[in-house]
This record gives C-alpha cells, structure tokens and sequence, in this order.
C-alpha cells in the first residue's frame, strides 16, 4: 500500500515498515499507509534550527508579510485540488471550504500584519519609559524571533486550516514550524504541504512534516523552542507535563475541546428575529463538519420556559438537512472522520446519557443519502435534554466530538451565567439577545471562562461569522479546561514565537537600536530640508529646528472665525476668574497648523506626496498672546507601502515627531504627523 510521505530536512522520505491505515471515511476502503518509524527526530528539530531559523530571522516583517501573501495567492491557485482530497474525509463543500479557504484566509490575514510592524526583525513591544529626571536614561521593550522552532501537534478536524493558521503566525514572527498532524486525516495535510514546498516561496526548512506518530519529538525540544497542541484536554495535559517541557521551561499553547455553550437570553420569544438566528446558529453549529469542531455548541441554555419550544424548532430545523456522501450536492452534513471516531462519539454520548435523554436523532441509525451508513462514518445529528443541570454533573464534563448537543434550562440570566461557568472554561459562547443591558450582564459574569463571547442579534446576524468561527485577529484559544492559550490574536499571536527583552540606555542608544527616534535623542541636522529628501534618503533622527513665531491675539481671533471654534477661552473678553486660564489662550490645533507653517517646505514639488494623518497628539501647555514657539521635527519611523497596482507610485509612510516649544523651552505640544513620502526609484 502506498506511503504518505514525510518532509524532513530537505527531502520527501517514507517511514520504515508498515504503519497506520488510513480510510475514506465515507467508503471506508483503505486509502494509503502512514509511519513515522525510523525518523530522526532530533535532526528534524536540529535541521529547522539551523536551516529554517536563521532564514526566518534575518527576513524583516514586511518580507515576511509578503512570503505569505505570496504563498496564500498560490494556494489559492491549487485549492479544487485539495478539495477533491478534502471529500475522503467525510467533509462537504462547504465543511472543506472552512478549512481550506479559511486556512488560506489566515496566511492573507496575517500577512496584512506587515503594515503594523517595522521594515525590520524585530520590533518594540509597548510605549517607551522614561527613568530619569533629565531624560537622559529610559527603558523600552524589544521582540526579537526566537531561535528555536514551533512544534504543531494539530487535531484531526482541520487539516489545513490547523496547519496554515499556526504557521501563518510562526513565519511571520520569523521562526520555522514542523507540523505533526493528526494521522488519521494527514493525508490531507500532505497534500498540501507537497504544494508549499513545491511553490519555492518559503526559504528551506521554513516548514517540516511528520505524518504519523510524533515518536520522542518532545524529548528534543529546548528552552527556545515552542510547542502548540490541540485536540483532547487529557492528551495535552499528557503533553504539556513532559519532563522536557517542565525542565527546558518551553512555552506550550494548549487548544483543548471544550463544552461551549449558546444562551437564549429571556427577552427572545418565538416570533421574534433572535429566535430564528438563534434556531439557525445551533443547527449550523451541530451540522457543520459533523459537528467535529473544536468551537462547535455542545451545551444549550434556554429560559425555562421555553425548552420545549426551543426542543421542538431545532429538531424540525435538524430534520431539514440531507446526511450522506459529500460528493453529491444535495447533501448538508458528511460523515465523521472515521469509524473509529464514531465509536467514540457513541461511548461519550452513552455517558451523558446517564443525566439526559435524546430528544432528536438516534445512536443507531441514520439516513444517508448515495452512501451506505454502515460503511461510512456517518451518524445521525443528536439533540439532548439534561432537565436538571445544575445537579448533574456529565453534561459539563463529557463532550461527544460530534454532531450532538444538550438542551438545559435556567431561571434567570445569573443561572446562565452560572451554567455556562460549570463547563470550566471554553473556547467560545454566545449569547443571543436584542437587550444590551443582558448582553452586558452576560459578558462581564461569564468573560472569565469563555475565550470569546459572541452576542448575536438581528443587527449582527447577517455579516457575523458566527459562534464557530475563530478570527485571525482575535484570541483563539480559552482558560481551564480549553487550555489556557492563545493561538492566534493579531499581533498578540506573534509574540509566542518572539523573546520579549527589556532595554535601557540613552535615547540616542535606543533610538538606534530601535529604528525609532525616542525623545531627548540627539538629532541628525541637515542643510537640505527633510521634505526634499526621498523615502530612501531620509533617515531615522533627521531633524529640523524651525524658526520662531509669535503668537498674536489677531491670530487666535482670526482662526475663531476662519474654524467657528469660538470656545469661551479663545475669547479675549472672557472673565477667566475661576477657570484654568489667566487669559485668551491659543486654540490647539492653531498652534499645531502654527507648527506645520513653521516645518513645512512646500516651495515646489517635491517627494512628500501628502499629509497621512496625526497620532498621540497632546496639547500640553497653553499659549498666551505674546508667547513665541518653534518646532523641533525629527524623522521618528518609516514604513514602506506596497504597490497597489502596476502603475502606482512607490512610497511609504515617514512618521515625524513634532515638538511644539515655547520661549521658555518647555513643551506646548506633542504628537507624531504622518506623511507620504515618494521612493527616489
């Protein structure tokens, strides 16, 4: 039978021996063989720290960025041919499409990031700090790439999105990955990752695979290494107690299934919008990918009152969709992952049963549409009812990984918030309710144990993404039982893989090592102006003392009349007694377009394209008739912007620290002006 193959330091190898069996899930006829029997592992690690890391790290962010934009529009390119791999494992179009696309989507996601982080290696992390009374001494805060490698052990549910969204983070952050997926749906993974390599996009050892047992892979592992896991809380917590991990101190980001759970709030009856989100959000959540999904509804909350007709208008929705062969385009929900998977999914189910009974579905049939239900790994949708969960204990503990879920009473909106604690900790819940006062109640009560809320209503509904789906840009993980990590998060996601190190010097020396101008550095003066030099000429402390200009109170009437700003205190007839002025003081945003009169060149055309915007604007001493100020403007960071299209103008994004001074050399003003600046080529 053939082999999946592993990719390792450089090469496509198979494993010694026979191995594990793989099957269509909807067939059941045996598909390929995987091992991992005779693999190196500690030189697979070795080969990715040596190789891949040090071809991560000297690539800035916004190369980094564009690698996986590359990658992701390639892919793209590829993607009806992992969906024709994506049907053996039971998933529908649309299942596949959440794990391919929607992996895809994170490498594009992330690769957006770029534009929020410097044209370097690294980066700072937080707002400088000063620790002088003179400003001579500060501190500030640097992430730099770790040099080890993330080792991905991902569940059997996503394949490729489980994959790509990890890596997506890993790469950007400038460390390489080996992937371990779950064997049972590996050939999927491979599938793809033989296209990645092939592409040619990432550098070599960037990426590894092993399909089939991780073997001793975590005895190798060092202290700058990252490990991520997802899949069963007991597994992980296996894993993560490994005598390596606790000696070495690595960082391991657990993603453990969880209870999640959806509350009907109590201001949502049958008839209103809610209740039909609230209908159509359960049966997606039971239905999609079989319910094999780490986010997916296992625990249902509803108002007493309603159970029954809650019960009786999910397993009327439930009944409208069509199970069998994925292939066929009527057909809703596919098989689960294996037989061996369904097996499981019917023991967890007899357990929970020991409190509850099934009101919708049946363990031992089901009818399919163009397959056979005995040969596929297929199982009919089970809803639950669980009348007393406040007294029983399986409902908060057991989780079928399949397309089941329990319905539970409560009383009030702090037996909700009660109940959905009880699941100790989870990925995700949602409540849907048009009343914000109990969305507020909801979030704040029940925010400790959940890692991401979602409050549905009519407003949301048509462009939420709804209760299952992980964001890029946000946390994707939860506290206790689902985990406690976080695998994704926008720029939080990167600093897993990135060593946070405190610095302190001078601002000269941080300034330098930072690649961003700090307060108090000394300045690089000029005789050519900075906005007659181009984006690659300038450099990061060029700076401009302007002349000096006093302030009248014709100039402050004027700007009342020129804006309509005619607040009390740019009133010269106001009596100030009592207020914080002594006199008519200068409008804000005159001494800031005083200050750009003063530091703008703008005699003929030149390379600043246009005025980007302001940010960390302060006004923080008042300006009387009479007071002089000048501008002190210092090129403080650049950013380089892609093209958009063939024709645009190449440029990028120069931020200037404008430090507005009076006569008598103190601060009137701070804040940091945006321009765009043309590139000389």
């Amino acid at each position: 039978m053939k082999k999946l193959e592993n990719y390792i330091t450089g090469n496509w190898v198979t494993g010694d021996g026979d191995g594990q069996v793989l099957y269509n899930a909807v067939t059941n006829d045996p598909i390929v063989m995987a091992t991992t029997n005779g693999l190196d592992f500690s030189a697979i690690l070795d080969y990715a720290r040596k190789t891949g890391n040090p071809a991560l790290r000297k690539m800035t962010f916004h190369e980094r960025g564009r690698m996986l934009k590359a990658l992701a529009n390639y892919l793209l390119g590829k993607k009806e041919k992992f969906y024709t791999v994506s049907y053996l494992t039971g998933a529908t179009k649309a299942d596949s499409w959440i794990d391919i696309e929607g992996g895809i989507g994170n490498l594009f996601s992330n690769a957006s990031l770029r534009r929020k982080l410097p044209d370097l290696t690294y980066c700072t992390d937080g707002d400088p700090i000063a620790l002088s009374k003179e400003g001579n001494f500060m501190g500030h805060h640097l992430l730099v790439p770790k040099e080890g490698v993330a080792v991905h052990i991902n569940a059997f549910n996503f394949p490729v999105w489980g994959m790509l969204e990890k890596c997506a983070v890993n790469w950007l952050a400038g460390i390489p990955a080996v992937v371990k997926p779950a064997t049972i749906t590996s050939y999927l993974t491979e599938a793809v990752v033989k296209e990645i390599i092939a592409s040619g996009i990432l550098p070599e050892g960037a990426l590894q695979l092993i399909c089939g047992s991780a073997g001793d892979i975590l005895e190798h592992v060092s202290s700058q290494d990252v490990v991520t896991f997802t899949g069963s809380a007991s597994t992980g917590l296996k894993l993560k107690s490994g005598k390596r991990i606790l000696t070495e101190n690595i960082p391991f980001n657990m993603e453990a299934d969880s209870l999640n759970c959806i509350v009907l709030a109590p201001d949502i009856t049958p008839g209103k919008a809610e209740w039909d989100i609230f209908i159509k959000e359960i049966r997606k959540e039971i239905t999609v990918k079989a319910g094999q999904k780490c986010t997916a509804v296992r625990r249902i909350f509803v108002p007493e009152n309603l159970v029954e007709a809650a019960s009786a208008a999910i397993g009327k929705s439930l009944a409208q969709t069509v199970i069998g062969n994925p292939l066929n385009e009527k057909v809703r929900m596919g098989s689960l992952a294996g037989q061996s998977q369904r097996d499981e999914v019917k023991q967890q189910v007899q357990k929970i049963l020991a409190s509850s009974q099934i009101i919708y579905g049946s363990l031992d049939s089901v009818e399919v549409t163009d397959a056979d239900s005995k040969k596929g790994a297929f199982i009919s949708p089970l809803l639950l009812l669980n009348e007393k969960p406040f007294t029983t204990n399986e409902v908060h503990e057991i989780e079928a990984f399949g397309p089941v879920s329990t319905i539970m009473p409560y009383k009030n909106i702090d037996e909700a918030i009660e109940l959905s604690r009880k699941g100790k900790g989870s990925l995700c819940s949602s409540i849907v309710t048009a009343d914000d006062k109990i969305a507020t109640a909801y979030v704040v009560g029940a925010g400790t144990h959940h890692g991401r809320i979602l409050v549905l209503n009519s407003d949301c509904a048509k462009e939420s993404t709804g209760h299952g789906s992980p964001l890029p840009m946000l946390i994707h993980g939860g506290p206790g039982r689902a985990g406690g990590g976080e695998e994704m998060g926008g720029l939080r996601g990167i600093k897993h893989y990135m060593q946070r190190v405190a610095i302190q010097g001078s601002p000269t020396t941080i300034t330098a090592i930072t690649q961003s101008y700090q307060q108090n550095a000394k300045g690089n003066k000029s005789v050519v102006h900075p906005f007659r030099k181009y984006f690659e000429e300038l450099a990061i402390g060029d700076q401009l003392i302007t002349e000096k200009r006093i302030i009248t109170s014709n100039d402050i009437d004027s700007f009342a009349a020129l804006s309509g700003d005619h607040f009390y205190a740019h009133k010269a007839t106001t009596a100030f007694a009592g207020t914080m002025f002594e006199k008519q003081v200068a409008h804000g945003y005159f001494i800031l377009s005083a200050a750009a009169g003063l530091f703008v060149d703008g005699s003929d055309l030149g390379p600043v394209l246009l005025n980007y915007g302001i940010d960390e604007l302060r006004f923080t001493k008042p300006i009387y008739p009479g007071s002089t100020i000048y501008v002190r403007f210092t090129c403080k960071e650049k950013m380089p912007q892609d093209k958009k299209e063939e024709n645009d103008i190449e440029k990028g994004i120069v931020k200037w620290l404008v430090e507005i001074i009076d006569e008598t050399n103190e601060h009137a003003g701070v804040g940091t002006i945006l321009t765009m600046v043309a590139k000389k080529s």
